[in-house]
């Protein structure tokens, strides 16, 4: 049974960094594309950015292409996010999920997800 546990979330100030990490238990990292998603309260959770599996290539949303990375660490079993010049409007809790080999921005796609993990940008 595949399981993901996400961490590295909390209150950062508008301008600063926060760096999520996302473990997978039950199996092997190298068979899943990882995607990061976001639900602000009151809105539809959005994805965020995927890691590939076969060849390890990221993708972005648009608002966040050039503040975020997205990793991976085969040898830890732990896909990451970073967040640079975080916003106020990047507040959410965050989710990182799992599908087999190649990812999508698409929530309906992925098979197993975290519990998620808050992130808050405020002064």
């Amino acid at each position: 049974q595949v399981q993901l546990v996400e961490s590295g979330g909390g209150l950062v100030q508008p301008g600063g960094s926060l760096r999520l990490s996302c473990v997978l238990s039950g199996s092997t990292l190298d068979y899943y594309a990882i995607g990061w998603f976001r639900q602000a309260p009151g809105k539809e959770r959005e994805g965020v950015s995927f890691i590939n599996s076969s060849d390890g290539s990221p993708y972005y949303a648009d608002f966040v292409k050039g503040r975020f990375t997205i990793s991976r660490d085969a040898a830890k079993n732990t896909a990451y996010l970073e967040m640079n010049s975080l916003k106020p409007e990047d507040t959410a809790v965050y989710y990182c999920a799992a599908r087999p080999e190649w990812g999508l921005l698409e929530p309906r796609a992925y098979d197993y997800w975290g519990q998620g993990t808050q992130v808050t940008v405020s002064s």
